[in-house]
Protein backbone atom coordinates (compact mmCIF):
# COMPACT_ATOMS: atom_id res chain seq x y z
CA UNK A 1 0.00 0.00 0.00
CA UNK A 2 1.24 3.47 -0.87
CA UNK A 3 1.65 6.10 1.83
CA UNK A 4 -0.42 9.28 1.78
CA UNK A 5 2.70 11.10 0.56
CA UNK A 6 3.04 8.70 -2.38
CA UNK A 7 -0.69 8.86 -3.19
CA UNK A 8 -0.69 12.66 -3.41
CA UNK A 9 2.61 12.69 -5.28
CA UNK A 10 1.11 10.33 -7.87
CA UNK A 11 -2.08 12.38 -8.15
CA UNK A 12 -0.09 15.59 -8.63
CA UNK A 13 2.19 14.03 -11.24
CA UNK A 14 -0.78 12.74 -13.23
CA UNK A 15 -2.44 16.17 -13.20
CA UNK A 16 0.75 18.01 -14.15
CA UNK A 17 1.02 19.78 -10.79
CA UNK A 18 4.12 20.41 -8.68
CA UNK A 19 4.96 17.23 -6.79
CA UNK A 20 5.38 17.92 -3.04
CA UNK A 21 8.28 16.50 -1.03
CA UNK A 22 6.07 16.28 2.04
CA UNK A 23 2.32 16.49 2.68
CA UNK A 24 1.56 16.70 6.39
CA UNK A 25 2.90 20.05 7.58
CA UNK A 26 3.24 21.44 4.05
CA UNK A 27 1.91 25.01 3.86
CA UNK A 28 1.32 25.00 0.10
CA UNK A 29 -2.39 25.64 -0.48
CA UNK A 30 -2.79 22.89 -3.08
CA UNK A 31 -1.07 20.31 -0.88
CA UNK A 32 -3.11 21.27 2.17
CA UNK A 33 -6.25 20.97 0.07
CA UNK A 34 -5.24 17.58 -1.34
CA UNK A 35 -4.64 16.18 2.13
CA UNK A 36 -8.10 17.35 3.19
CA UNK A 37 -9.62 15.86 0.01
CA UNK A 38 -7.83 12.54 0.62
CA UNK A 39 -9.25 12.37 4.14
CA UNK A 40 -12.71 13.27 2.88
CA UNK A 41 -12.41 10.58 0.19
CA UNK A 42 -11.37 7.94 2.71
CA UNK A 43 -14.14 8.81 5.14
CA UNK A 44 -16.76 8.66 2.39
CA UNK A 45 -15.47 5.29 1.22
CA UNK A 46 -15.62 3.97 4.76
CA UNK A 47 -19.40 4.52 4.72
CA UNK A 48 -19.78 3.46 1.10
CA UNK A 49 -19.33 -0.28 1.53
CA UNK A 50 -18.70 -2.97 4.16
CA UNK A 51 -15.01 -3.36 3.32
CA UNK A 52 -13.65 -6.66 4.58
CA UNK A 53 -10.54 -4.90 5.91
CA UNK A 54 -12.77 -2.87 8.24
CA UNK A 55 -14.98 -5.74 9.40
CA UNK A 56 -14.27 -6.53 13.06
CA UNK A 57 -15.82 -8.49 15.90
CA UNK A 58 -16.73 -7.11 19.31
CA UNK A 59 -17.14 -9.59 22.16
CA UNK A 60 -17.78 -9.03 25.84
CA UNK A 61 -19.00 -10.90 28.91
CA UNK A 62 -22.05 -9.67 30.81
CA UNK A 63 -20.97 -8.18 34.15
CA UNK A 64 -22.91 -8.38 37.38
CA UNK A 65 -22.57 -8.42 41.16
CA UNK A 66 -24.90 -10.32 43.47
CA UNK A 67 -24.42 -8.94 46.96
CA UNK A 68 -26.22 -7.63 50.02
CA UNK A 69 -27.08 -4.19 51.32
CA UNK A 70 -29.29 -2.31 53.72
CA UNK A 71 -32.29 -0.45 52.27
CA UNK A 72 -34.95 1.77 53.78
CA UNK A 73 -38.37 2.07 52.19
CA UNK A 74 -38.64 5.34 50.24
CA UNK A 75 -34.88 6.00 50.41
CA UNK A 76 -32.70 5.70 47.32
CA UNK A 77 -29.55 4.92 49.35
CA UNK A 78 -28.19 1.40 49.82
CA UNK A 79 -25.66 1.08 52.63
CA UNK A 80 -23.62 -1.77 54.03
CA UNK A 81 -22.56 -3.17 50.65
CA UNK A 82 -19.41 -5.32 51.14
CA UNK A 83 -17.74 -3.64 48.14
CA UNK A 84 -18.82 -1.24 45.39
CA UNK A 85 -15.64 -1.76 43.36
CA UNK A 86 -16.35 -1.70 39.63
CA UNK A 87 -19.89 -0.38 39.92
CA UNK A 88 -21.03 2.70 37.99
CA UNK A 89 -24.13 4.27 36.47
CA UNK A 90 -24.22 1.67 33.68
CA UNK A 91 -25.59 -0.86 36.18
CA UNK A 92 -29.26 -1.60 36.77
CA UNK A 93 -30.40 -2.53 40.28
CA UNK A 94 -32.71 -5.53 40.75
CA UNK A 95 -33.65 -7.75 43.68
CA UNK A 96 -35.48 -7.23 46.97
CA UNK A 97 -36.57 -3.64 47.50
CA UNK A 98 -35.56 -2.43 44.02
CA UNK A 99 -38.37 -0.99 41.95
CA UNK A 100 -38.74 -1.56 38.20
CA UNK A 101 -36.23 0.26 35.96
CA UNK A 102 -33.87 1.37 38.71
CA UNK A 103 -30.25 2.26 37.96
CA UNK A 104 -27.28 3.31 40.06
CA UNK A 105 -27.38 7.10 40.23
CA UNK A 106 -24.03 7.46 41.99
CA UNK A 107 -21.40 5.38 43.78
CA UNK A 108 -20.95 7.24 47.06
CA UNK A 109 -18.28 5.20 48.81
CA UNK A 110 -16.75 1.76 49.09
CA UNK A 111 -19.94 0.53 50.82
CA UNK A 112 -22.74 2.81 49.58
CA UNK A 113 -24.56 3.68 46.37
CA UNK A 114 -27.56 5.84 45.52
CA UNK A 115 -30.30 4.55 43.21
CA UNK A 116 -32.40 6.50 40.73
CA UNK A 117 -35.51 5.87 42.86
CA UNK A 118 -36.40 4.91 46.40
CA UNK A 119 -36.54 1.35 47.70
CA UNK A 120 -39.84 -0.48 48.19
CA UNK A 121 -38.74 -2.37 51.31
CA UNK A 122 -36.58 -2.06 54.39
CA UNK A 123 -33.87 -4.26 55.87
CA UNK A 124 -30.81 -6.22 54.78
CA UNK A 125 -31.60 -7.61 51.35
CA UNK A 126 -30.01 -9.41 48.41
CA UNK A 127 -29.20 -6.90 45.66
CA UNK A 128 -28.29 -7.58 42.03
CA UNK A 129 -26.19 -5.01 40.24
CA UNK A 130 -26.36 -5.89 36.53
CA UNK A 131 -24.44 -3.99 33.88
CA UNK A 132 -26.80 -3.26 30.97
CA UNK A 133 -24.93 -0.45 29.16
CA UNK A 134 -21.66 -1.35 27.43
CA UNK A 135 -19.38 1.12 25.65
CA UNK A 136 -18.93 0.48 21.95
CA UNK A 137 -15.41 -0.11 20.55
CA UNK A 138 -13.39 3.08 20.19
CA UNK A 139 -13.25 2.62 16.40
CA UNK A 140 -16.94 1.73 16.02
CA UNK A 141 -18.72 3.11 12.96
CA UNK A 142 -21.73 0.89 12.32
CA UNK A 143 -22.98 -2.57 13.24
CA UNK A 144 -23.19 -5.38 10.72
CA UNK A 145 -26.80 -6.58 10.62
CA UNK A 146 -27.78 -10.02 11.90
CA UNK A 147 -24.43 -10.75 13.58
CA UNK A 148 -25.49 -10.23 17.22
CA UNK A 149 -25.40 -13.39 19.32
CA UNK A 150 -25.60 -14.56 22.90
CA UNK A 151 -22.87 -17.16 22.44
CA UNK A 152 -23.44 -18.73 25.85
CA UNK A 153 -27.08 -19.58 25.18
CA UNK A 154 -26.65 -20.10 21.41
CA UNK A 155 -29.45 -17.59 20.67
CA UNK A 156 -29.47 -14.65 18.34
CA UNK A 157 -30.03 -11.45 20.29
CA UNK A 158 -33.26 -9.62 19.43
CA UNK A 159 -32.90 -6.08 18.13
CA UNK A 160 -32.35 -3.33 17.62
CA UNK A 161 -35.48 -2.83 19.72
CA UNK A 162 -37.52 0.33 19.12
CA UNK A 163 -37.83 2.86 21.97
CA UNK A 164 -41.51 2.07 22.61
CA UNK A 165 -40.83 -1.68 22.74
CA UNK A 166 -37.87 -1.04 25.03
CA UNK A 167 -40.02 0.85 27.50
CA UNK A 168 -42.53 -1.99 27.40
CA UNK A 169 -39.77 -4.47 28.25
CA UNK A 170 -38.50 -2.37 31.16
CA UNK A 171 -41.85 -1.23 32.50
CA UNK A 172 -44.58 -3.68 31.55
CA UNK A 173 -45.78 -6.96 33.00
CA UNK A 174 -43.81 -9.33 30.81
CA UNK A 175 -41.67 -12.44 31.15
CA UNK A 176 -38.03 -11.85 30.29
CA UNK A 177 -37.72 -15.08 28.29
CA UNK A 178 -34.47 -16.81 27.29
CA UNK A 179 -33.35 -14.23 24.70
CA UNK A 180 -31.32 -11.08 25.18
CA UNK A 181 -32.76 -7.93 23.59
CA UNK A 182 -30.57 -4.97 22.64
CA UNK A 183 -30.53 -1.45 21.27
CA UNK A 184 -27.93 1.27 20.64
CA UNK A 185 -28.33 4.36 22.81
CA UNK A 186 -25.96 7.26 23.49
CA UNK A 187 -23.15 5.37 21.76
CA UNK A 188 -23.60 2.35 24.03
CA UNK A 189 -24.87 -1.19 23.52
CA UNK A 190 -27.81 -1.66 25.91
CA UNK A 191 -29.13 -5.10 26.81
CA UNK A 192 -32.30 -6.47 28.42
CA UNK A 193 -32.96 -8.30 30.68
CA UNK A 194 -30.39 -7.51 33.38
CA UNK A 195 -28.23 -10.64 33.52
CA UNK A 196 -26.90 -12.40 36.60
CA UNK A 197 -25.02 -14.93 34.48
CA UNK A 198 -21.74 -14.33 32.67
CA UNK A 199 -23.19 -14.61 29.17
CA UNK A 200 -20.69 -14.15 26.35
CA UNK A 201 -22.17 -11.64 23.88
CA UNK A 202 -20.93 -10.19 20.63
CA UNK A 203 -21.51 -8.80 17.15
CA UNK A 204 -19.61 -7.70 14.06
CA UNK A 205 -19.10 -4.05 13.19
CA UNK A 206 -17.46 -1.79 10.64
CA UNK A 207 -14.44 0.07 11.96
CA UNK A 208 -13.73 3.72 11.20
CA UNK A 209 -10.01 2.93 11.27
CA UNK A 210 -9.45 3.02 7.52
CA UNK A 211 -5.96 4.55 7.95
CA UNK A 212 -3.02 2.58 9.33
CA UNK A 213 0.11 4.06 10.84
CA UNK A 214 3.59 2.70 10.10
CA UNK A 215 3.33 0.88 13.44
CA UNK A 216 0.09 -0.80 12.38
CA UNK A 217 -2.24 1.33 14.52
CA UNK A 218 -5.69 2.00 13.02
CA UNK A 219 -6.68 5.66 12.61
CA UNK A 220 -9.64 7.54 11.16
CA UNK A 221 -7.62 10.07 9.13
CA UNK A 222 -4.21 10.64 7.56
CA UNK A 223 -2.00 12.60 9.94
CA UNK A 224 1.57 11.49 9.11
CA UNK A 225 3.24 11.17 5.70
CA UNK A 226 3.94 7.46 6.32
CA UNK A 227 0.27 6.59 6.94
CA UNK A 228 -1.34 4.11 4.55
CA UNK A 229 -4.99 3.12 4.07
CA UNK A 230 -7.02 -0.04 3.47
CA UNK A 231 -8.30 1.01 0.03
CA UNK A 232 -6.53 0.19 -3.25
CA UNK A 233 -3.99 2.83 -4.27
CA UNK A 234 -5.59 3.41 -7.65
CA UNK A 235 -9.00 4.02 -6.08
CA UNK A 236 -7.58 6.69 -3.79
CA UNK A 237 -5.56 8.40 -6.54
CA UNK A 238 -8.54 8.65 -8.91
CA UNK A 239 -10.72 9.80 -6.01
CA UNK A 240 -8.30 12.58 -5.07
CA UNK A 241 -8.10 13.75 -8.69
CA UNK A 242 -11.90 13.73 -9.05
CA UNK A 243 -12.37 15.77 -5.88
CA UNK A 244 -9.58 18.18 -6.83
CA UNK A 245 -11.23 18.95 -10.18
CA UNK A 246 -14.62 19.40 -8.46
CA UNK A 247 -13.38 21.91 -5.87
CA UNK A 248 -11.45 23.84 -8.52
CA UNK A 249 -14.60 24.21 -10.65
CA UNK A 250 -13.16 22.12 -13.49
CA UNK A 251 -14.93 19.41 -15.47
CA UNK A 252 -14.41 16.20 -13.41
CA UNK A 253 -16.31 13.84 -15.75
CA UNK A 254 -13.24 11.93 -17.02
CA UNK A 255 -11.91 11.48 -13.49
CA UNK A 256 -15.37 10.52 -12.26
CA UNK A 257 -15.49 7.71 -14.84
CA UNK A 258 -12.06 6.48 -13.77
CA UNK A 259 -13.03 6.65 -10.11
CA UNK A 260 -16.35 4.83 -10.63
CA UNK A 261 -14.55 2.01 -12.44
CA UNK A 262 -11.95 1.68 -9.70
CA UNK A 263 -14.69 1.72 -7.04
CA UNK A 264 -16.58 -1.13 -8.69
CA UNK A 265 -13.38 -3.13 -9.09
CA UNK A 266 -12.51 -2.59 -5.43
CA UNK A 267 -15.95 -3.65 -4.28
Amino acid sequence: MATILQLIQSACAEMGLAVPALVVGNTNTDTVQMLALANAQGQELQREFNWQHLNKEYRFTAQFLVTTGTVTSGSAVITGIPSTTGLDTNYMVTGSGANQDTFISSVDSATQITMTQGASASGIVTVNFCKVLYSLPSDYSQKVDNTDWDKSRHWRMIGPVTPDSWQFLKSGFTATGPRVHYRLRQNKFEIWPPLTTADYLGFEYISNGWVESAAGVAKSAFSVDTDTCVYPDRLMITGIKRKYFEVKGLDPSAHTRDYSLQLELAK
